[in-house]
């Protein structure tokens, strides 16, 4: 059962990254990079502060901290016990698929995949009942985690796997959130508060 389950995560990976071309290698060598999301980071704490508060704003990046530390660290643990190789590294693939980046570290499962729904699914539940279609906020970790298939540096499996580690870990971060929210003092609201008019 697992060897077949690693026998399509193979043949799915030959196939989604067979569609790239040259002509999108750079946009996607882009979209990998961690640094280039900042305005995007950037944007969704402007959205924290107007609709939260400062000191909400504050726990809410002391909880990211703490999320990205956690989700990272254990990803971590998890690709040096399993030590899959990435595509590129695996002689069984290699010359079947396109790939521009080389890591020596392993693929189960994907620190991209796992950080960034981590996230994703914490900011969703934490503003969701302030911010109109905040679902949108998904498609970061869908296209950031898809410009790794399309590298060849992880498997569909490597990503699936970091998706669902990141709800889970981010699922217990936000039980500390709300707790520790309840013991802030009184907090007006940012710059949606009428007071603040």
């Amino acid at each position: 059962m697992l060897d077949s389950l690693i026998e399509l995560d193979k043949n799915l990976l030959i196939y989604l990254n067979s569609l790239g071309t040259p002509a999108f290698d750079s946009f996607w060598l882009f979209i990998t990079k961690q640094l280039n999301w900042i305005p995007v980071f950037i944007f969704l704490l402007y959205l924290a502060f107007k609709n939260l508060g400062w000191r909400n704003t504050v726990l809410v990046i002391i909880m990211l901290s703490l999320l990205i530390t956690l989700t990272d660290q254990t990803t971590n643990l998890f690709k040096n016990t399993v030590q899959r190789l990435r595509p590129l590294n695996n002689p069984d693939i290699a010359g079947f698929v396109r790939g521009f980046k080389y890591s020596s570290s392993y693929s189960f499962f994907s620190g991209h995949a796992s950080n960034s729904m981590a996230c994703a699914f914490f900011l969703y539940h934490v503003l969701k009942p302030h911010v109109k279609h905040m679902w949108i906020i998904f498609l970061w970790p869908l296209i950031f985690a898809y410009s790794r298939i399309y590298l060849a540096l992880h498997y569909p499996g490597d990503i699936l796997s970091g998706f669902v580690w990141g709800i889970f870990t981010s699922s217990l971060l936000l039980i500390l959130y709300r707790f520790l929210r309840k013991l802030l003092p009184e907090n007006k609201q940012g710059l949606n508060n009428p007071a603040n008019s």
